[in-house]
């Protein structure tokens, strides 16, 4: 009986994951089309830290349209597909701690865009001309625009989520998981896993992966912080 109450509420839980991913998938498809025709108005300005780029393949500008419009309609889709994670987190949760939903939710929203939007004016040009200040007569930088967008996309992607870290702290220490005092103590394994993550997030180059790990680093202090405001504590 006991194994069947689970099943069943398993299955509710897989069922409602199923169809809240469909919905965010057709709100980033959706968010896909209404986005596509302003796609070459924006192309100057994404390549702008790169100057002019190269293609090499016949169908690589194309695919640079579809990589610009994936990333413009996952800025634009965002407000839905935050609703649908923390809607889903939210069905997990006790009655009690449901409430805290209303306010991580737009807050996850305003730290992704913040982070991407970090990475885009701030990471991506100094991280490019970093690496081509390694450039010379014997190595002559000659940068695909596939290989450029790719960059950029690993690192909007990355630094959105990356972004997240403090409030995610911040939302485990609200509902009674983390602590500061914890925090602390886990700071050389959260180095460990940073690093992972970033290696993971980030393009395949150690410098990307710096550029990012260390404002995570950054972020991971600054989420004590935050712990410090939301821990409630063990109830006695």
């Amino acid at each position: 009986m006991i194994l069947q109450t689970f099943l069943q509420s398993f299955l509710k839980h897989i069922e409602e994951m199923r169809s809240r991913i469909i919905k965010s998938v057709g709100a980033f498809i959706l968010a896909f089309c209404l986005s596509y025709g302003f796609i070459g108005k924006l192309i100057p300005h994404i390549i702008a830290p790169a100057g002019h780029l190269i293609f090499t393949a016949p169908t690589e500008a194309f695919s640079a349209y579809m990589t610009i419009g994936a990333i413009m309609a996952l800025l634009i889709a965002s407000p839905y597909i935050v609703y649908q994670i923390w809607a889903f987190i939210g069905s997990a949760l006790k009655p009690s701690e449901k409430k805290f939903v209303i306010i991580f939710a737009p807050l996850s929203l305003l730290f992704f865009l913040t982070g991407a939007a970090f990475a885009f004016f701030v990471a991506v040009p100094r991280a490019y001309k970093f690496m081509m200040s390694f450039s010379s007569d014997y190595f002559v930088p000659m940068v695909t625009i596939k290989n450029y967008l790719g960059f950029v996309a690993h690192m909007v992607v990355a630094f959105g989520v990356a972004f997240e870290l403090p409030l995610i702290l911040a939302f485990l220490a609200k509902i009674g998981i983390a602590s500061p005092e914890y925090l602390r103590q886990m700071r050389r394994h959260a180095i460990l896993i940073i690093l992972i993550a970033a290696a993971i997030l980030a393009p395949p180059d150690v410098i990307s992966m710096l550029v990012l790990a260390v404002p995570l680093m950054i972020l991971y202090e600054v989420g004590i912080v935050f712990v410090k405001f939301f821990y409630r504590g063990p109830k006695t």
